[in-house]
């Protein structure tokens, strides 16, 4: 097939781009900009449009499809063309579900965790040589890309995100993939962009739930009350199949899973790694892995990258960072680092850089979300509030929606660095969290504060 990108340079839509030259595919793109690593990822495989900007002449009559990018615009010259010749435009999930109509779709969903689940799924997979085609949303040890299509395999593994599919098609991604098998972690409302209201919110997960395949199966987090309502509440002709949080124990600093065989160690930690881990058996049971096979490889699985990734360690001190953002995702990860280091003084520092985090009524969705930390440090950038056009956020509104009286915040990157880098971490953990980059933080320069 010859198929064109529009906003190739996207994290899921290079990731795309690659799987297909891969299979054999002939791909073409443009993008306005392109950032690293996806720039050299799309150059090493030929693939990095030869200028940046929109061709309408890049689109012509000889391709098969044009796959849109949320990036693009509706009024995108290189879109209006595609329309204009009658080709066949697909969202990125529009396209993965074409791809997969005729296997077996196995669909992970949920605010937190569905990234973790899917790569706990993917590595026992993997562990075992057992082949599907997948998409993750996170690079994964072991694996060359985030997507692998294939003719023959019989699975195709989806990581469910519930944001919008395309600028011309304002569908959640995840109502798209129509599962045979699915998951559904938890509902903590997010997006509020999109999704204004938490009802609307939950709403696009009644709809997730609705669009399994008749005779398929829904595994949900039942310790979860929205996803438990949410999912018995269906009269989707589906099997309904709870997962609860398995026992585990916690011995110097090393965390113990409760097996038929015993207690067993495992690298990741945190009661909700342990839930992920509890969903993601299930599935892979489904898909015919027998539980001794999933102990086996999971006892392996070090964790999704960007997920509470360990960046420096000392004698009696570690450094974490954690793509934690929303609420519920901040106060799991903080509460997990100090049950893991309940001796240590832990350092919880937030980065509030998306839409949601600016937005004063869900600002109050973080109360209580730092309590777990010893210290707690908010920084933002006044100016990536002025960047998304909405009104000041001011460090008293922050204080009082985290309702903790010593919380430290932050307006200036160099005063944030200063703070970092000016801590004694002897018997310390520092969390870092944020989908951002700390306003330049130099993590590398930061390791030699924990050399010791």
């Amino acid at each position: 097939m010859q198929i064109h990108f529009i906003a190739i340079g996207g994290s899921a839509m290079h990731n795309l781009a690659l799987a297909l030259a891969h299979k054999g595919d002939m791909v073409t793109g443009s993008d306005d900009v392109i950032f690293e690593p996806s720039k050299s990822r799309l150059k090493a495989k030929g693939l990095l449009p030869e200028s940046f900007g929109w061709y309408p002449e890049k689109i012509h009559e000889d391709l098969d499809a044009v796959i849109l990018g949320m990036h693009a615009k509706e009024d995108n010259p290189e879109l209006l063309k595609a329309q204009e010749l009658g080709i066949k435009i697909y969202s990125y999930p529009e396209f993965l579900y074409e791809h997969s109509k005729d296997k077996t779709r196995v669909v992970i969903g949920g605010s937190h965790g569905k990234t973790t689940i899917t790569s706990m799924i993917l590595h026992v997979l993997n562990y075992h040589d057992r082949e599907v085609d997948f998409m993750v949303g996170a690079q994964l040890e072991g694996f060359e890309r985030m997507v692998h299509l294939t003719d023959h395999n019989d699975f195709m593994v989806l990581e469910g995100d519930e944001y919008l599919s395309s600028p011309i098609d304002r569908r959640p991604k995840f109502h798209l993939y129509k599962p045979n098998i699915a998951l559904l972690s938890g509902i903590a409302w997010d997006h509020i962009n999109v999704f204004p209201t938490f009802e609307n919110y939950v709403e696009q997960f009644q709809i997730f739930v609705d669009s399994i395949v008749k005779g398929g199966s829904i595994t949900y987090n039942e310790e979860d009350p929205e996803v438990k309502k949410v999912v018995e509440a269906s009269e989707n002709a589906i099997r309904k199949l709870p997962y609860t949080t398995p026992e585990y124990s916690i011995e110097d600093g090393t965390t113990f899973l409760e097996t038929p065989e015993g207690p067993m160690p495992i690298e990741v930690f945190g009661k909700h790694n342990l839930s992920n881990l509890a969903g993601a058996k299930w599935i892979c049971q489904n898909m015919g892995v027998d539980e001794d096979d999933f102990y086996e490889a999971i006892a392996t699985f070090s964790g999704a990258s960007k997920r509470l990734e360990k960046i420096a360690e000392g004698k009696t001190s570690v450094a974490y960072k954690d793509f934690a953002h929303s609420p519920s995702k901040v106060a799991a990860t903080t509460k997990a680092v100090k049950e893991q280091y309940a001796n240590r003084k832990l350092i919880a520092c937030l980065e509030l850089h998306t839409y949601s985090s600016f937005n004063p009524e869900f600002l109050k969705e973080y109360k209580g979300a730092l309590d777990a930390a010893d210290e707690a440090v908010i920084f933002y950038l006044p100016e990536s509030v002025a960047i998304k056009k909405l009104k000041e956020v001011t460090p008293e509104q922050i204080s009082e929606a985290f309702e903790r009286n010593d919380l430290k915040i932050y307006t200036n990157a160099t005063d944030f660095k200063d703070f970092v880098f000016g801590q004694d971490y002897g018997n310390s953990v520092l969390l870092l969290m944020s989908s951002g980059n700390y306003g330049g933080l130099d993590l590398n320069e930061l390791k030699g504060k924990f050399s010791s």
